[in-house]
């Protein structure tokens, strides 16, 4: 900036003016700075532009599984959202694993950022808590974290699973397998407690067998879907799409048809969904409306504790069906 300030024949503080569109600078003056910033290669420094008051532009985004559609989706819409407003987006996926979380959480404070959208593991409250004691303005997408008050955008996840269950009520199920996400995910206990919810309105009695709860990943969803179909539910509500997946997998492993010998609706609507035969009844929730919103919740000035549910929708397709007996 020197360099430029010598070229143009002006001081160093119109320089920086200039460059940073600031005020009191003619634009002949402007027009003269910029040239010589051409001629000179110079590219600004977002960290060094960040150093004065100890941030940058940059919004980090930590999502859970990159590999799922849904936070694909999101994470898209993050991006778009922020290069709308100029800004550039640092993505991790944590893949549900609250050391991984810790390690992004350090990698984006050390790279300055100015606020961070996540989809918090529940723990690490002390690292989140660092984080907005130095400035960090943190947003949490769908789920929240119990003792830690942050803005939030999430979706009705115990009335969306409760809707998606009591589907399957109407239909006539009553042994309704439910493969669900950790209790200290709070999405996860917000959607079991959904399903529990339907069950006990109609006067179904919940049966623990059928009821089996793993991470929202791939890695051990096989297995314990096959342990759900040892107990011979007629219908099954899997929690996200990863655990849809896993269900479709464990029949096919079976040797059971859908939703011939048992019917499946799931708690997301990804493009896969769609397009398997039959396709899947589902519980779409509002991914790009999701994002958006958690943009926009970042950068605004809404109080610490603001929270805003999004409404999720039922959309029913042909992998659930009325229920015939076995017998």
């Amino acid at each position: 900036m020197k360099e430029i300030a010598v070229a143009a024949g002006v001081g160093l503080g119109t320089v920086s003016r200039a460059l940073s569109d600031g005020h009191h600078v003619s634009a002949a003056t402007r027009a003269r700075v910029q040239d010589a910033a051409r001629e000179l290669r110079y590219r600004s420094s977002a960290l060094g532009r960040g150093l004065k008051r100890q941030q940058t532009d940059t919004i980090g985004l930590i999502v859970a599984d990159l590999s799922n559609p849904f936070y694909g989706e999101f994470a898209q819409g993050v991006l778009t959202g922020a290069q709308a407003r100029n800004r550039h987006v640092i993505v991790g996926s944590s893949g549900e694993d609250p050391a991984s979380e810790l390690d992004y959480i350090d990698l984006l404070l050390e790279q300055r950022v100015g606020g961070i959208i996540a989809f918090p593991t529940g723990q690490n409250i002390e690292s989140w808590e660092a984080a907005r004691a130095l400035g960090v303005r943190i947003v949490f997408a769908d789920r929240t974290i119990d003792g830690f008050d942050a803005p939030s955008v999430v979706v009705d996840n115990a009335g969306g699973a409760r809707e998606l269950t009591q589907h399957l009520i109407d239909l006539g199920h009553q042994r309704i397998g439910y493969l669900g996400g950790p209790l200290d995910v709070s999405s996860g206990r917000l959607r079991e407690e959904g399903y529990r919810a339907a069950l006990a309105g109609a006067g179904i009695p919940a049966v623990e067998l059928l009821i089996v709860r793993q991470g929202f990943i791939r890695e051990t969803a096989h297995a314990h879907a096959l342990r759900l179909l040892d107990e011979r539910p007629s219908a099954i509500v899997a929690s996200n799409n990863v655990l849809g997946e896993a269900v479709l997998a464990a029949l096919r492993d079976r040797g059971l048809r859908y939703p011939a010998d048992v019917s499946i609706a799931i708690f997301d609507d990804v493009p896969w969904s769609r397009l398997t035969q039959p396709a899947m009844t589902v519980q779409a929730q509002p991914s790009a409306e999701l994002s958006r919103t958690a943009v926009e919740l970042l950068l605004s000035n809404e109080a610490a504790d603001a929270e805003i549910m999004l409404p999720t929708q039922l959309i029913v397709r042909e992998s659930t069906r009325t229920f015939t007996s076995r017998l």
